[in-house]
């Protein structure tokens, strides 16, 4: 549907949409062209990849502990085995069927889009990109606090960058987002140095930690004997551990990301955009084995930092708080080996927001603008770096960079993600027949959701600021909908061999259409139809084709136009369309007829009775109201120049 050109971008406009997709769609390819798309890569090996999931997963290594040490003191160790125990037997079986379910990176949140449509679904999977929103803005904001506390606490540098932590973190941040505007597409190879190196490190100060544990068995017997005091038994250890576990559901983090990163594995030479199964397989060995990886890490560091650093250095204000290995890798290995973990740490944490922000763009461009809750630009990088760059300056300016304070609302987003993840997979086995699995997925749901209604009720802060994500995002995208109410958004006209015959057969006489709500369709409904048309617009003839539009899916923004047509009652030409819109369908083909005839076509409408604004509630909600002016509208933005826009008559 061509309409007047619009000049070029300039040069900043151009470098800020570069890499923008899906813009060839309607009128909207004259928006902003295609400027510098990415060429299409190729992925790289399971285990690389793994290691740009790693930077996540593995950093929260950085504060993991010490979270768990805060929230379960001497029981951590016992707790961080609940955790992993979920961990393999529940959030890991979980995302292998995620990965197989959504090979394209969508996660879940694709699959429980499916079950729901309309209205109910669109504001469902607006809520989940809340939580997910919540869960990948608060790991990079997390993961940059907890970089600028190792580095403050750094001996060299404590008294230097002392009461520095905010602008430490806003730096940070802001050097995240310079990455991604300087056109950052995947840093496999930085990732995979950084991972290698942390967990190189991370080896060491565990091996010493042990060491000094074997060497100084007083340790062991002094956290035993306190255990014991505190809590009675094994059994009543194991119950309050099951009560403070939720609080250590960081540990959980790092799955979702895995499937936001799935586009980037390789697979194999033979997968197909339908059936990726090599990419689904390998996908499957990069959650696997990040998941034992972690498991192993988090078992050994919540024994070591327990047993061997002072229960006061946990807490706010004390060495250990935020940084617990790295307490220990300078109280054992010395200030220039804690060194050299504190920049391998901070260099992880900062980059873990990196997959954060792959995460975010994966997603976020893949539903707002599809929903016409996002302008066009949202499909492109740059622009939403900016927009996430600016809200996590936002959150860290909120929290005031505090690690323990922003850890509720990291949990909350990843324990929702990870309940709709479950709860989408018991889902897919039950219509897959698979009683076990249906069972087991089921399972993992109930205790995936009493974890995520056990830390709201506890920490209620985080699903406070998930509800502040949510509800922006909602207002937000109700708001550019409404903004983008009378853009054409029709992608493609497709004409049957009836449909094609009759506009042929018009072009050589007056293009006339009638737009007629189907009602009957009987032969007195079109012979009256005519004749009211005839009479209010004092036009001769019975030359006319009726157009008829069926609202599928008001909710729906952009959709093909498909147009079918037939003969009624031996007499009457009818053209039959389904769209989201009825003004939409109708504009669209008006354009369509005119580019494919050359000439100007006509429709005659009847006034829609009832009050305006109601009938704009009705068209902006459910497709339908005021149609004649709307169309009008939709015909004014898609076509700037009058002489060539089609001509709409109401009576």
């Amino acid at each position: 549907m061509a309409t007047t050109e619009h000049p070029p971008p300039g040069r900043l406009r151009a470098w800020m949409l570069e890499g923008l997709s899906d813009m060839g769609k309607g009128h909207a390819q004259q928006a902003a062209p295609k400027t510098g798309a990415a060429p299409e890569h190729k992925g790289q090996r399971w285990y690389r990849v793994m290691c740009l999931t790693g930077v996540d997963y593995f950093s929260t290594l950085g504060y993991q502990p010490g979270i768990a040490a805060l929230a379960a003191g001497l029981l951590s160790p016992v707790a961080t085995v609940v955790l992993v125990i979920v961990t393999l037997l529940g959030a890991l079986p979980v995302y292998r069927r995620v990965a197989e379910e959504s090979p394209h990176g969508e996660g879940s949140i694709a699959m429980l889009e499916r079950l729901l449509s309309f209205w109910k679904g669109k504001l469902f999977v607006l809520t989940l990109l809340g939580f997910a929103a919540t869960d990948f803005l608060i790991t990079i904001t997390l993961s940059a606090a907890d970089a600028s506390t190792h580095l403050v606490e750094n001996p060299h540098l404590t008294s230097t960058l002392h009461d520095r932590q905010m602008v430490i973190t806003l730096v940070l941040v802001a050097l995240l987002g310079a990455v991604f505007l300087k056109g950052f597409l995947e840093a496999i190879g930085v990732a995979v140095a950084l991972v290698v190196v942390y967990l190189a490190l991370n080896v060491v100060v565990v091996v010493v930690g042990l060491g000094h544990v074997l060497t100084e068995g007083h340790v062991v017997t002094d956290w035993a004997d306190a255990l014991t005091a505190e809590h009675g038994n094994v059994f009543a250890m194991i119950g309050v551990s099951l009560l403070v576990f939720p609080k250590l559901a960081l540990g959980l983090s790092g799955f979702e990301t895995g499937v936001a990163v799935m586009p980037h594995v390789q697979g194999d030479p033979d997968d197909t955009a339908e059936n990726p199964k090599g990419r689904i397989r390998d996908t499957k060995k990069l959650l696997t084995t990040a998941a034992l990886i972690m498991s192993v890490f988090l078992i050994a560091t919540s024994f070591i930092t327990t047993v061997l650093i002072p229960e006061k250095e946990f807490e706010s204000g004390g060495q250990a708080n935020g940084r617990a290995l790295a307490y220990l890798a300078h109280e054992y290995l010395g200030n220039a080996f804690g060194t050299v973990y504190d920049v391998s740490t901070i260099a992880i944490l900062w980059f873990a927001g990196a997959s954060a922000m792959a995460g975010l763009l994966n997603l976020m461009p893949r539903y707002l603008p599809r929903y016409g809750m996002a302008p066009h630009w949202a499909r492109a990088v740059r622009p939403m770096v900016i927009v996430f760059t600016l809200v996590a300056f936002l959150v860290t300016w909120i929290f005031d960079a505090d690690v323990d304070a922003q850890g509720g609302a990291y949990a909350t987003g990843v324990l929702v993600l990870m309940s709709s993840a479950a709860i989408a997979v018991t889902i897919a086995a039950r219509r897959a027949r698979q009683r076990g699995w249906t069972i087991g997925f089921a399972v993992v749901s109930a205790v995936l959701l009493y974890v995520t209604v056990v830390n709201v009720i506890e920490r209620p802060d985080g699903v406070k600021i998930g509800a502040c994500f949510i509800a922006g995002i909602i207002l937000v995208s109700l708001l550019s909908r409404l903004a983008r109410a009378f853009e054409l958004r029709v992608t493609s006209v497709t004409l049957d061999a009836m449909a094609e015959r009759f506009i042929r057969d018009m072009a050589s006489r007056k293009i006339r259409f009638i737009a007629n709500e189907p009602d009957q369709r009987d032969k007195a409904e079109y012979r009256d139809k005519i004749e009211q048309i005839r009479q209010d617009n004092d036009i001769p003839g019975e030359d006319f084709v009726f157009l008829e539009v069926t609202v599928v899916d008001p909710s729906e923004f952009e959709s093909g136009l498909t147009v079918r047509g037939e003969v009624l009652h031996k007499r009457y030409r009818v053209l039959t369309l389904e769209s989201s819109s009825v003004s939409n369908a109708l504009a669209a083909l008006l354009l369509h007829t005119r580019d494919s005839t050359g000439c100007i076509p006509h429709i005659y409408f009847e006034w829609t009775e009832g009050n305006p604004f109601a009938n704009f509630l009705r068209f902006f909600l459910f497709g339908q109201g005021e149609v004649a002016p709307v169309t009008r509208e939709v015909l004014r933005e898609a076509e700037p120049d009058r002489d060539r826009r089609p001509r709409v008559h109401t009576g």
